[in-house]
């Protein structure tokens, strides 16, 4: 069940953005795309990546049987590198400097498009088509491209 939770944070991050709803962090009356930016950053980066790290060093054996893996030392290092990035997420979300979102934008995006690639590889390979193996492709995609659409949006890039 928790596995859908990711995906859902990022539409809800949308559909705040598209009802005009101001971001933590952001000011009132900002164009959209910088709004959309700070919800962003605040929700599937910031909230869900600090969510993300407590899944993969709390709760680590959960998580890896969710995903189809067997808890290991590197789901530590994830799990550590999910609260670095969500907390860099949260920062860059109050701030009104592009180059903070640009840099986690980078961050994130490498991290994610790579953990899909790996998650796909595991798809074809090893026929592991657990939810979390899967369905988190879902924000693994969308959210780079989220981000990116976002900074070209914003003029960031």
């Amino acid at each position: 069940m928790g596995v859908f939770i990711v995906p859902l944070v990022l539409i809800i991050a949308w559909v705040l953005s598209l009802l005009g709803v101001t971001a933590p962090g952001a000011n009132p009356g900002e164009p959209f795309a910088d709004n959309a930016m700070s919800w962003m950053l605040s929700l599937p980066v910031g909230a869900m990546f600090i969510v993300s790290g407590f899944m993969h060093t709390v709760f680590a054996k959960k998580t890896a049987a969710n995903i189809g893996w067997q808890t290991n030392g590197f789901q530590y290092e994830i799990g550590f590198g999910s609260f670095g990035m969500g907390i860099a997420g949260f920062v860059a979300a109050g701030t009104d400097q592009t180059v903070a979102w640009v840099c986690v934008s980078i961050a994130v995006s490498v991290f994610l498009l790579g953990a899909a690639a790996n998650h796909f590889r595991e798809m074809i390979k090893d026929k592991n088509f657990a939810p979390g193996n899967t369905i988190i492709n879902i924000s693994n995609i969308g959210l780079p491209v989220s981000l990116w659409a976002l900074l070209f949006a914003t003029g960031a890039v």
